[in-house]
C-alpha cells in the first residue's frame, strides 16, 4: 500500500546555489548531500515540518543522456519549468516576505476559486506556485 509521496525532483543549475537559496530564502532544511561517483550528486531538501517528503536538487545530467539533458537546460534557460507548490497560510503576507528576501516573482497574491495564488520564481527559473487554500467547490468555477 502506498502511503505517501516520498520524494520530488527539481532541476536546477547549480545545486550549491539552489540549496542555498531554498534553505536560506524559503526557510527549507538541507537533508542529505553525498556525491556518488563522478558525475552524480544526490542533495535532497525538505520543509522542517514535512520530512518525509524530500526535494532533490539536480543539475540536468546523468542518468539523463545528453540529448534529454540538452532539452531540460533548455526549458529551464526559458523559465518554463514549473517546480513544485507551496502551501501557506497567508499567501499575501508570506509573498511579501520572500519578495523582501529578493525571490523573484511572476505572479502577485491574487485571488482563486479555490483560495490566493502568486508564482515565484527559485533562482533557476522553476516556477513555485504559493497557494493558500480555502473551501471551494465546482460552482466556483463557474
Amino acid at each position: 500500500m502506498i502511503t505517501n509521496v516520498s520524494l520530488i525532483h527539481v532541476y536546477v543549475n547549480d545545486i550549491d546555489e539552489a540549496k542555498a537559496f531554498y534553505t536560506e530564502k524559503l526557510g527549507f532544511t538541507a537533508m542529505q548531500d553525498v556525491t556518488v561517483g563522478p558525475d552524480f550528486r544526490w542533495c535532497t531538501i525538505s520543509q522542517p515540518d514535512h520530512p518525509e517528503l524530500e526535494i532533490q536538487l539536480a543539475v540536468p545530467g546523468p542518468p539523463l543522456d545528453p540529448e534529454a539533458a540538452d532539452a531540460v537546460k533548455r526549458m529551464m534557460a526559458k523559465g518554463i519549468l514549473h517546480g513544485f507548490g507551496i502551501a501557506t497560510e497567508d499567501c499575501r503576507k508570506t509573498f511579501d516576505e520572500l519578495v523582501a528576501k529578493g525571490v523573484e516573482y511572476i505572479q502577485e497574491p491574487s485571488d482563486r476559486p479555490y483560495g490566493v495564488e502568486a508564482v515565484l520564481r527559485d533562482n533557476s527559473g522553476n516556477w513555485l506556485v504559493l497557494v493558500e487554500r480555502h473551501p471551494y467547490t465546482e460552482a466556483d468555477f463557474a
